[in-house]
């Protein structure tokens, strides 16, 4: 058993209320907030500053987290031919269900045929964007200047000044010893901030879906309501299917634990739509309800966080053959195949943001001559489905999680198969 889950063991989560789960206040928030929302309309944005304030307390974690735990993670493993096996098995990972959830999504829309009879007129103001080439995409990888990354939360150049910094750190033994128990400590102030901060998650979910459901009435969800419904129930079938299916085969797991496990990280994941925001919550579940290894969820999550958009791979499938069956154009096969390649590239160039995904998708209409301007009639419900498809991301980053952790034989079974307290 890994020490740092088993300190954690007997450790409840801080919580606002006692005695309640922390799940079962976030998920009351999320009810709550939609109600509220439904009944103030316009004036729930007086709720927003609420969602705001925890917003912007969970993205204050994000670079001192994932720099921290980055370096404790991979210094821990004491081997960088480890971390690198670690690294091959994640990025195949992510590669091989991201692939599966575009497909699942053009599968979706071909079935249910969502824009199919639409009438509705569309305008855009978003520009065209052309895909990064692989040699841009690797320069920008290294940071000129690691303090400007930091400062401006550039995750990519993080990561990798991170890896720099703890590969140097093993390298040079005892001599790193003094700097990765500075780290160290860091990690765990900065885990327990995480903690503090998501005792007022149910606050914070609360404003931001109240917010959510104030904002988007009847008179715009109505027209577009099917290809919503199709987007979250290719979502739900691609976690169902495709994750719990790796946890089941491959990891030779109970899917029920993994599900139980990730609720906090869900619903955290749903009401902020970021995926980056969401990494605190998602190492605190990996290593807690899991038991992942600090060094596997230190590396993996971030990573995944940065680089696994199974969620907006899927949306891009869904809403492109949307727009094509919306202006009437029929798509051949070869189209099918470039929708899933550049949708799948795309995927793992969009930052875990809100929003992000809705510029990528201009990538994907362009590639397949579809009209940019369609872009339009999705704008107004982008929020709708970029919430959904942050829970599928942030669900596959834990699936991968768990499974490389099995793989290299640093998931606590007992920590994993044990009722989860909160």
């Amino acid at each position: 058993m890994n020490s740092s889950t088993q300190d954690k063991d007997d450790a409840r989560p801080m919580t606002f209320i006692p005695g309640i789960p922390l799940w079962a206040q976030i998920l009351a928030g999320l009810v709550l907030g939609a109600i509220a929302g439904a009944l103030l309309g316009d004036n729930a944005s007086l709720l927003k500053p609420l969602g705001d304030i925890f917003i912007s307390a969970i993205k204050m974690l994000i670079v001192p987290l994932v720099f921290s735990t980055l370096v404790v993670g991979i210094t821990g493993m004491g081997d960088p031919q480890k971390m690198g096996r670690i690294g091959l098995r994640t990025i195949a990972l992510y590669l091989f269900t991201t692939a599966f959830a575009i497909a699942i999504g053009l599968l979706a829309s071909t079935i249910f045929q969502p824009g199919v009879g639409l009438d509705l007129p569309f305008e855009s103001s978003v520009e065209a964007k052309e895909a990064p080439s692989m040699v841009e995409i690797l320069v920008g990888l290294v940071p000129q200047n690691p303090i400007d990354a930091l400062a401006e939360g550039n995750i990519l150049q993080i990561i990798v000044f991170a890896i720099g910094l703890a590969i140097s750190l093993t390298l040079i033994g005892e001599r790193g010893a003094p700097l990765t128990r500075v780290f160290e400590s860091f990690a765990e102030a900065m885990y327990k901030l995480t903690e503090i901060v998501m005792a007022f998650a149910p606050f914070g979910v609360f404003g931001l879906i109240a917010n959510v459901a104030g904002q988007y009435g009847l008179d715009v969800l109505i027209p577009l309501a099917k290809v919503i419904g199709v987007a979250y129930l290719a979502c739900v079938v691609h976690v169902l299917v495709v994750y719990t299916g790796l946890i089941a085969l491959l990891g030779r797991l109970n899917p029920i634990r993994y599900f139980r496990g990730s609720i906090d990280a869900l619903v955290v994941a749903y009401s902020s739509a970021s995926s980056s925001g969401t990494l605190p919550v998602s190492l605190r579940c990996a290593q807690d309800n899991y038991g992942v290894s600090r060094g596997v969820a230190g590396f993996v999550l971030p990573v995944g966080a940065t680089i696994n958009m199974d969620g907006t791979a899927l949306y891009q499938g869904v809403v492109a053959l949307f727009v094509a069956q919306f202006v009437g154009i029929d798509l051949s096969w070869a189209d099918y195949g470039m929708i899933i390649l550049t949708g799948t590239l795309a995927s793992i160039g969009t930052a875990g943001v809100p929003g992000a995904g809705l510029v990528m998708l201009s990538i994907v209409l362009t590639q397949v001559g579809l009209p940019l301007e369609a872009v339009g009639v999705v704008a107004g419900i982008d929020r709708i489905l970029d919430m959904a498809r942050t829970s599928v991301n942030v669900a596959g980053d834990l699936m991968v999680t768990i499974l490389v952790a099995k793989s290299e034989g640093e998931l606590d079974e007992d920590v994993y198969n044990r009722r989860i307290k909160r």
